[in-house]
């Protein structure tokens, strides 16, 4: 039996780079993977991928800074199924690298509310669908600089950093289920357009593919491990 056979599974960030590529392979273990981004025609090219390999998706076109919208996505969601077993927050913004005295508050704001405040009102809403599940997994997709600072790099680093805050409390909180696990996943040098938009004199191929990043996720998520404190990892 594949890993997630009959499970169900949430990917944001889902219609390219690293969300797709997760998304991909969860279906492919046989997770049934609900897959939100803001752009449904790329949304129904990852689900078409999935389809022709087998495996089951459904697709769900959302803008995350909206609280609505995810409130909306939770009560659709769980009007057909009864519990969520893999909560993967991937969505986020890169924003302009630039310095801390420079950073635009109305474009700090727009990137706060997709690589932070999303994820918190998802975990929100999702809660009572995870804590149903008999061996629920929440992912959140980090960067080093949200462990290292690096200069130019304040206003996405402090979101993740915050994220892995906001993910190390929701980990100790619910340790007394025994049953829900909290990984943060920083894929490294991945081949992306964030990637790209970051480091544009970069050539690709010198970096590892999104599928490579997937494949890290599957195995960290196989591996036997209790719940409780997040587990840091690199892919």
């Amino acid at each position: 039996m594949s890993m997630f056979e009959g499970r169900l599974a949430l990917v944001t960030g889902a219609s390219r780079g690293i969300g797709a590529a997760i998304a991909e392979a969860l279906a492919r273990e046989g997770a049934h993977v609900i897959l939100t981004a803001r752009t449904a025609a790329a949304l129904e090219q990852v689900e078409e991928r999935i389809h022709a390999a087998g495996g089951t998706a459904t697709i769900a076109p959302l803008d995350l800074t909206k609280a609505e919208d995810i409130g909306k996505l939770a009560q659709a969601i769980s009007g057909r199924w009864e519990k969520l077993d893999l909560l993967v927050l991937n969505a986020a913004t890169l924003g302009t690298l630039t310095p801390v005295e420079h950073i635009d508050v109305k474009e700090y704001t727009r990137l706060i509310n997709l690589n932070l405040l999303a994820p918190q009102a998802l975990l929100a809403a999702f809660d009572p669908m995870l804590k149903a599940s008999d061996k629920a997994e929440v992912v959140g997709v980090t960067s080093s600089v949200g462990a290292t600072p690096r200069a130019f790099w304040g206003a996405y680093g402090s979101s993740k950093a915050a994220l892995e805050t906001l993910l190390g409390a929701y980990a100790d909180e619910t340790a007394f289920s025994g049953k829900l696990r909290v990984t943060v996943l920083d894929p490294g040098a991945t081949r992306t357009q964030m990637r790209a938009k970051a480091f544009p004199g970069e050539d690709p191929a010198d970096v590892k593919a999104p599928e490579v990043v997937a494949e890290r996720l599957l195995q960290l998520l196989g591996e036997e491990r209790e719940s409780g404190a997040k587990v840091r990892v690199e892919a």
